[in-house]
Order: C-alpha cells, then sequence, then structure tokens
C-alpha cells in the first residue's frame, strides 16, 4: 500500500471513532470514569490519588486514597495528557489521546496485514474492518484500557514481522542475520507487491547489529507500557522474550537483557512507587482477585476474608465449575466480540495458511495465554469483562488473519468452483465490509444511543447520579460528607463528593464500614448487594437508619446515632 492509502485509512478511522465519540457524553461505566477521574485529578496537580473507594482489597486507611491500588495507572495519565492538551478538565478533552490512537488502528492493522500476507487488497480489507469494530467500537474512544492495549498488542506484533532471515556479508557480525520480511509459505503472488521504502532514519535503524539491540530495548518498552494498562499485561513481557528468541540465533542472553532493561525503564519507578505505599511491587488488589470464589468479593470487606485458605475451603467441586463458566464465558467472547461471528471461519482459514509466521505463532499463543490466565487465575473477573479487555491486545491480528483467510476461500472458490477471481473478490470483499458496517452501526445504536429493546443510553448512570445530586443539595447535605453508594467513581463525577462503596454483604457489615470511614449517609440503588435486599424493599423498618428521600427505586438514607 502507497502511504496515501494508510493516510486515508487514519483519516476514515479518525471519522468514525470521532463521530462516536461525539455522542458519548460520560465515560459511561465504572472503569472508565474510574480512569477519568484519577486522570481528572492528576491534571490538577493533585498526584496520584482519590477522594472515594471503590473496593477494600488494599485495607484502605481513609480518604483522599492512594490511587490504582487495582488499577493500572497508563489509561488515567492518557486521560490527563488529553485534558492537559485540551486546556480542560472535560470528558471530551480527557478523550483526545484515545481517539487520536484509536484512529491509528486501521493503518496499523493494514500494515500487519500487508506484512503477514504481501496482499494490498488483504491490507485494505483488514484495515477497514478495524474500522468498523463492531462491539469494541463504542469503548475505543472512552477513557478505557481498549485502545491503548489494541494499539499496543498490534504495535508489538508488527515490529515481529520484521525478521532475520537472509544473511548478508556486509555486517560487522558474520553471525548476524540482516532483517527482512518473509513472504508467507505457499502464498500465491496474485496481488501487488509492496515494496518498504523507508526513511533515511528508519533505514539506518534496520541495518547491521544495532537492529536487534533497538528492536530488543523496544519489545521491553511495549511490555512494560501493557503491563502499566492492565495487570495481566505482564504476561507480554514473557510474549516479548519468546518473540525475542524465536527471531534470534546467536548472543539470546544479552538481547533478552536489553529487553528487560527497556521493560524496567517504564515499569520499575510504579513497581517502586507501590512497594513504598503498600510493600509489594504489584496492586495489592489484583493480588487479592486471585482468591476470590465469587465476583462479588471484589468489594467484600474487611478484605482479610480473601485469603488462599478460603478460596481452598470452597472445595475442589465449586473452583473446577467456576473455572469451566469462565470458560464458557470467554469462548463466547472469542466468538461474538473479536471473532464478529461471521469472521470466524476466515480467521481459522487464515491463521492455518499462515500458521509457519513467527508473528501468528506468537499473536495465537499471547490469546491462549491470556484466554488461560482470564480463566483458570482470575475466573470471575475474566468472565465478566477481563477477557473482553484483555483480548483486544490480539484484535488487529484477527482482523489481519480473516483477510488472508478470504484469500484462501477465494483460491478455493476459483479452483473448485470456477469463480471469475476479480468478480468474486468484489463481492464477497463488499459483503464483508457492509456487513462489518451494519454490525458496528447496530452496536453504536445500542449502546451509545439507547435504541432497540431494554437498552440505555451511554451514561444514563451518570445522568441519575446527576439528578440525584440535585436531591442532596435539597436536603442540605455538606458536601464533605462521605456517602455510601454503589459506583464511587461515578457518584464523585457527578457531584464531587468523598463516597465509598456498599461492601458485599449485610445490614452489620454496612454499619461497620460506615464507622469505618466515617460515612453517614448511604445512596441504596436498585442494583444492590443481595445482603441488603430487606433494607432495600422496607428501609422503614431498620431503626439504625432514618429515611430522609425515596422515589420508590433510589433510597438517600442517614445512619442514626447510637
Amino acid at each position: 500500500m502507497r502511504p496515501r492509502e494508510y493516510g486515508l485509512l487514519f483519516a476514515a478511522g479518525l471519522l468514525v471513532v470521532g463521530l462516536v465519540a461525539a455522542f458519548l457524553p460520560v465515560p459511561g461505566y465504572m472503569d472508565a470514569e474510574y480512569y477519568f477521574a484519577t486522570g481528572q485529578r492528576l491534571a490538577a496537580g493533585q498526584g496520584f490519588s482519590e477522594p472515594f473507594l471503590w473496593n477494600y482489597l488494599d485495607n484502605p486507611q481513609g480518604l483522599p486514597h492512594p490511587s490504582h491500588a487495582y488499577w493500572l495507572p497508563l489509561t488515567s495519565l492518557f486521560a490527563a495528557a488529553g485534558m492537559k492538551l485540551g486546556g480542560s478538565l472535560t470528558f471530551h478533552a480527557a478523550q483526545i489521546g484515545f481517539v487520536l490512537v484509536a484512529a491509528l488502528l486501521p493503518p496499523l492493522t493494514a500494515a500487519l496485514a500487508n506484512a503477514l500476507t504481501r496482499s494490498v487488497s488483504s491490507a485494505r480489507l483488514a484495515g477497514i474492518l478495524s474500522i468498523f469494530s463492531f462491539f469494541y467500537l463504542p469503548f475505543l474512544p472512552t477513557t478505557d484500557t481498549f485502545a491503548l492495549y489494541m494499539f499496543l498488542g498490534g504495535g508489538l506484533l508488527l515490529l515481529l514481522t520484521v525478521n532475520r532471515l537472509k544473511k548478508t556479508g556486509s555486517s560487522p557480525n558474520k553471525n548476524f542475520v540482516e532483517p527482512s520480511i518473509a513472504a508467507p509459505e505457499n502464498q500465491p503472488r496474485r496481488h501487488k507487491h509492496i515494496k518498504n521504502d523507508f526513511t533515511p532514519l528508519v533505514s539506518w535503524c534496520l541495518r547491521g547489529e544495532k537492529y536487534i539491540w533497538i528492536r530488543s530495548v523496544t519489545f521491553g518498552l511495549i511490555s512494560a507500557l501493557m503491563y502499566l494498562s492492565r495487570a495481566d499485561g505482564l504476561l507480554w513481557l514473557l510474549i516479548a522474550l519468546l518473540a525475542l528468541n524465536l527471531t534470534l540465533k546467536v548472543r539470546r542472553v544479552r538481547y533478552s537483557l536489553a529487553l528487560l532493561a527497556g521493560f524496567s525503564l517504564l515499569a520499575l519507578p510504579w513497581m517502586l512507587r507501590n512497594y513504598s505505599i503498600w510493600g509489594t511491587p504489584f496492586s495489592p488488589g489484583g493480588s487479592a482477585a486471585l482468591w476470590f470464589t465469587n465476583y462479588d468479593q471484589l468489594f467484600i470487606f474487611p478484605a482479610s476474608q480473601v485469603s488462599f485458605a478460603h478460596w481452598l475451603q470452597s472445595g475442589l467441586d465449586a473452583i473446577v465449575k467456576a473455572r469451566l463458566w469462565a470458560l464458557g464465558q470467554n469462548l463466547q467472547t472469542a466468538l461474538a466480540v473479536q471473532a464478529e461471528i461471521f469472521l470466524a471461519p476466515l480467521i481459522l482459514l487464515g491463521a492455518w495458511r499462515l500458521r509457519h509466521q513467527p508473528t501468528v505463532q506468537v499473536g495465537l499463543l499471547a490469546w491462549v495465554l491470556t484466554l488461560a490466565a482470564m480463566t483458570l487465575v482470575f475466573p470471575f473477573a475474566g468472565a465478566r469483562g477481563g477477557f473482553f479487555h484483555s483480548g483486544a491486545a490480539v484484535q488487529t491480528l484477527f482482523w489481519a488473519l480473516a483477510a488472508a483467510g478470504l484469500d484462501v476461500f477465494l483460491e478455493w472458490g476459483v479452483r473448485v468452483r470456477h469463480w471469475s477471481p476479480q468478480v468474486s473478490r468484489s463481492v464477497f470483499f463488499s459483503a464483508i465490509l457492509g456487513f462489518a458496517a451494519l454490525l458496528s452501526v447496530y452496536s453504536v445504536g445500542g449502546r451509545v444511543l439507547g435504541l432497540g429493546y431494554k437498552n440505555q443510553p451511554w451514561g444514563a448512570g451518570q445522568t441519575a447520579y446527576i439528578q440525584l445530586q440535585d436531591q442532596f443539595q435539597r436536603l442540605e447535605i455538606p458536601i464533605e460528607t462521605v456517602i455510601l453508594v454503589n459506583n464511587p467513581p461515578g457518584f464523585y463525577l457527578a457531584s464531587q463528593r468523598p463516597a465509598i462503596v456498599i461492601p458485599d454483604g449485610n445490614v452489620d457489615t454496612l454499619l461497620s464500614v460506615a464507622e469505618r470511614f466515617g460515612a453517614q449517609i448511604v445512596l441504596v440503588e436498585a442494583n444492590h448487594p443481595h445482603g441488603l435486599d430487606a433494607l432495600y424493599d422496607n428501609p422503614i423498618a431498620y431503626s439504625q437508619f432514618e429515611l430522609l428521600w425515596s422515589d420508590g427505586i433510589n433510597h438517600i438514607l442517614r445512619i442514626a446515632d447510637e
């Protein structure tokens, strides 16, 4: 593909994702609200702190609380950078970086497909598929990890396509193998081949042994950024080491150390920060999640109830059932979200055609390891959205494989069914893109605009919190009062009030948390722990609470003085 075509893909991606971004008035759900709220505080010079608690897994001492005890900081930093660039602390300013990164996905995907297939048509198809990304499309422009993780994973895989397959006598190291891009085995050369034209600087970087050093450090930097995006991004350090060693025949140790140095350059400062606060280099909340026996334990209090012994006591039957359930949920996500259902056969055909390519091998291994982590290690978080988030790292490869799979299918049609090569390609190319576009419109219509049965528009929860904030003002509840709510980041953004999450448990657990953190008001919503069903159904029956206001769906309660 010519540079102009990559530019057109970027422009088209920017247009589509920018249009979706314009219809997102707020982050939309708790993950994105958390990153936006903490990004706001970073942009305002308040550092890594949060005026709310959404879980108790790190044994918090009070408010404000050190931020990112469960999630990682890169997304918040990216949101803060957008707000700094836009000169505003608004959500649309925070979206700037995410929109730009999402717009880079089509040219990146096209470049990956081009490197794997050497087909202009396949590169174009893969690039356009990433523009109409179906289920992912509404999430790319919000303040969440999707766009960043997809771009970083695709970038690492694209870097891997520049390979060492051809010896040169000009290298200062006689054992060194000069990088080149491999054509796939047995790939028919029906399409125009692309000659890679590099600028002098890039050409210099790709010449001689310095290329391996540069790539090793770059692998380390990318894997560090993936770790700083998501805790499971640590898997990509292992994947990057494997990818590097697959393409080296000599001096593996020194280049592996260079990769680790690149990783440490970005990740070590954050690990040291964690150690200085919690005495562990990793986020303590994420470590506690290893021993969950159900999803609601994410909000358990006190966190000491979550332990290896407690997990073991749940019994082998429960442990196995949870992981089988998670496997089923995650495979549904793989089929419906990552393969977009109709692309699944083409992805399988493309994977088989390109199975000997190191990039495909590494990418599919990364997917398998991610699936295993989100099924065996974090089954509850994985099935409840973790795999949806983490799987984004290999999504660009799936689009590239789908484009390659179309070539395999058309070759069969020409050979067996005697199709016209030009006509059949045009028909199936148009049909696939048309279907992808329709599915993307359907996804945006349902998720963002609230069209369809029982769908709510994007940010409906935030709208409800803004309306409840008006009621808090009418009740003259002081702004500094700590509120117990279902979604503290979202409530804080709507009200600027300190908030802590209603814990999983019963009324006694709720009162213990209120006493521990000095909370005086409880907002009991329709979405509440099962242990509070009786309180929600009949709040005036409890002498520990005073009902201040209710609309039949939400109750504002004051905790009575003893």
